[in-house]
């Protein structure tokens, strides 16, 4: 029986989190904080800050979400570029997700970042493109909402809270984390840009 990488994944990720919370000080170390990377030259914080979470309810909602998506990505992409791609791949999305911010706000002491948002939105966007016409469950929307009416929300309402920028979510990090999952995966496989369209268009075909 092959262990799943994703499930790796979120144990890790769990278990750091869990950590953290009670580690003030290895909180500290992980978080993006844009003067220890840019002064510090702790530049492994660009990619820790996905490891760690502000809370219980931010933690689960991340690996609820990438646990659910993450085992068809990973079975795919699997084929394409091994398991190890895979891990790559969903690792790369943390670092790149975050990079937009970082330059943003590198001088600035007082910003800081953290959560898995951008690697997850990179996984979740990678099977919208697999699988537009599943349905996902999203809280608080009642009922369940097809995948590609839900990436076409979530992109405009990103866009939205992240021109506001009156919260403490990194919108933009879940648009950058998209926007990698959904070049990455073209990349590694033009077809599937046809295989969307065919199946966005012809659902009762695919």
């Amino acid at each position: 029986m092959t262990l799943s990488a994703t499930l790796v994944i979120v144990v890790i990720t769990v278990l750091v989190s869990w950590r953290g919370f009670k580690d003030r000080a290895l909180l500290e170390r992980l978080i993006l904080w844009p003067p220890a990377v840019e002064r510090g030259k702790q530049y492994d914080r660009l990619l820790g800050y996905g490891f760690v979470h502000a809370d219980w309810m931010h933690l689960l909602f991340n690996m609820i979400t990438l646990f659910s998506f993450g085992a068809a990505v990973e079975r795919i992409f699997s084929d394409w570029i091994g398991v190890a791609g895979f891990v790559l791949f969903y690792l790369s999305a943390i670092v790149v997700s975050i990079l937009p911010t970082y330059i943003a706000h590198r001088h600035d002491p007082n910003y800081r970042s953290l959560g898995a948002s951008g690697g997850v939105s990179a996984v979740l966007f990678a099977f919208i493109l697999f699988d537009p016409w599943s349905t996902l469950i999203i809280f608080p929307i009642p009922v369940p909402i097809p995948a590609f009416i839900f990436a076409f929300l979530y992109v405009g309402y990103s866009i939205w809270m992240d021109r506001r920028g009156r919260d403490n979510v990194n919108h933009s990090a879940h648009l950058w984390g998209a926007a990698y999952g959904v070049l990455f995966t073209l990349l590694m496989e033009p077809k599937v840009f046809t295989h969307f369209m065919q199946t966005l268009l012809h659902p009762s075909t695919n």
